[in-house]
């Protein structure tokens, strides 16, 4: 052999240039070209082109009607659970093919060792001899399955017989999973921490949040299963459970920060910290603004102040209220907006039955249809600034209804009442004048007589 060229080697025969392709050098495939520069071998020669004086030669025809004895003799003796040595022929993702003298066979990367393996390079490498046990092979013997980790001890027969359920344990995690994380405590024994054990959070979120792969925990043992070789295990049961204590830490009362979770239509569902989390329903943010849904009040993730307003220690949640931070306005609203009293509002929306009112203070009251007529006859319209007269109000259901008609209403009814009392006065004098002069007519023309007799047994009695 020569000299290397692309795609195998040049071979001097007789002082002729044969070419040697790659693939004919040997049975197996070759990585290393230049040990083969030098050296003096026998060849079969495959083929002669005499128009571009081209020959080509092969070493590996030589050897396979020899290999091809020994293969038929090797498949003859094979049988499941027979321990062969092997040379490391050729490294995949999936697996490790290795000859076993003429035939090759197949180690799955599942099959090369009890613990989890990323690649079968981590655990073998090429022309490395070893033992491996035929775990199975197809009726023609084509496709023979071994195994590696097979001849070695199951890591859970060597599990120390002393570990319990509450024990701890430390390990690395080997593999990440949306449900949770699969920590390696010993060699090819695992554990699966669920995210549900990895905090006391009740909120949905992923593994990924707590861990990665490659990192070195520290969990307690939940169950363990040795007849099934399984274990479950936890990281938050190495922390204190903070609702033992919830009555001590968030008394009814107590003032917090929160931060905001989640939405429902009835309320805001928020975190005061990790595993404690509360809901301020929609009717305890504002003492004033009709809130129809959280979003228009605040924003996921945005903190918000918080009074305790109950605690429900089984169920692991607590009400919460902000509006209860400041005092009732609606007990001073009471005086402001007395029945009868009239304020400047603006219409902020209109609705099937009637139109919300934004009026001072931040308060907002309803008119229905009939209230919001105007003078001129034509109805009030969404951003009209009026007159309202209040005539309901309700301080535990906050509800004001106003009337903008009933301003003008009652203006004109005064007017005519006014008109009739100025009518009526003049008639009324006519009517009394003969009721004025008949008793002195009577009095002077019929009862002089009378009186004067009346004088004179005055007189006499006297």
């Amino acid at each position: 052999i020569k000299c290397r060229t692309k795609g195998g080697m040049i071979v001097d025969v007789f002082g002729i240039e044969a070419f040697l392709p790659g693939s004919q050098i040997d049975v197996k495939p070759i990585r290393d070209y230049d040990i083969f520069v030098g050296k003096t071998m026998e060849f079969k020669v495959v083929k002669i082109n005499q128009e571009f004086k081209n020959v080509v030669v092969s070493h590996k025809a030589l050897i396979e009607a020899e290999l091809e004895q020994q293969k038929r003799e090797i498949i003859a003796k094979l049988e499941k659970g027979q321990v062969l040595e092997g040379t490391v022929k050729n490294i995949t993702s999936y697996g490790v093919f290795i000859d076993l003298g003429g035939v090759d066979g197949l180690i799955h990367i599942t099959d090369l060792s009890w613990g989890r393996v990323n690649h079968p390079q981590e655990v073998v490498e090429l022309d490395q001899k070893l033992n491996v046990v035929i775990l199975d092979f197809d009726d023609e013997k084509k496709r023979i399955a071994l195994g590696l980790k097979q001849l070695q001890p199951h890591p859970w027969d060597a599990l120390d017989p002393e570990l319990k359920v509450g024990d701890h344990v430390k390990g690395r995690v080997v593999v990440m999973t949306d449900y949770g994380a699969f920590v390696e405590v010993a060699a090819g024994v695992e554990g699966l921490i669920h995210v549900s054990e990895m905090s006391y959070s009740q909120h949905l979120r992923s593994a990924q949040d707590f861990l990665k792969v490659g990192d070195e925990v520290e969990a307690v043992i939940l169950t363990l299963d040795r007849a099934d070789r399984k274990m479950s295990l936890g990281l938050k049961q190495l922390k204190k459970d903070p609702w033992e204590d919830i009555e001590v830490r968030y008394p009814v009362g107590s003032r917090h920060t929160a931060r905001v979770r989640n939405f429902t239509n009835f309320g805001v569902f928020v975190e005061i910290e990790e595993g404690v989390d509360g809901l301020i329903h929609i009717s305890d943010l504002s003492w004033t603004k009709k809130v129809k849904h959280p979003s228009e009040f605040t924003q996921i993730g945005a903190d918000i102040e918080v009074q305790v307003l109950e605690i429900d220690k089984e169920s692991r949640r607590l009400s919460l209220g902000h509006k209860q931070l400041e005092d009732n306005p609606w007990d001073a609203f009471e005086d402001v907006f007395a029945v009868g009293s009239i304020h400047e509002g603006t219409i902020v929306e209109m609705v099937e039955k009637g139109a919300v009112v934004a009026l001072p203070h931040g308060v907002e009251g309803f008119a229905t249809p009939k209230h919001l007529v105007k003078e001129d006859g034509t109805t009030a319209k969404k951003g009209e600034t009026l007159e309202f007269k209040v005539i309901e109000f309700n301080k535990d259901s906050k509800r004001i209804i106003l009337s903008h008609s009933r301003i003008h209403e009652d203006a004109a009814k005064a007017a005519r009442g006014e008109a009739t009392r100025k009518a009526k006065r003049p008639a009324a004098k006519r009517e009394e004048q003969p009721k004025l002069t008949t008793p002195v007519e009577k009095t002077t023309l019929g009862d002089i007589e009378a009186l004067a007799a009346l004088k004179e047994k005055l007189s006499a009695g006297k």
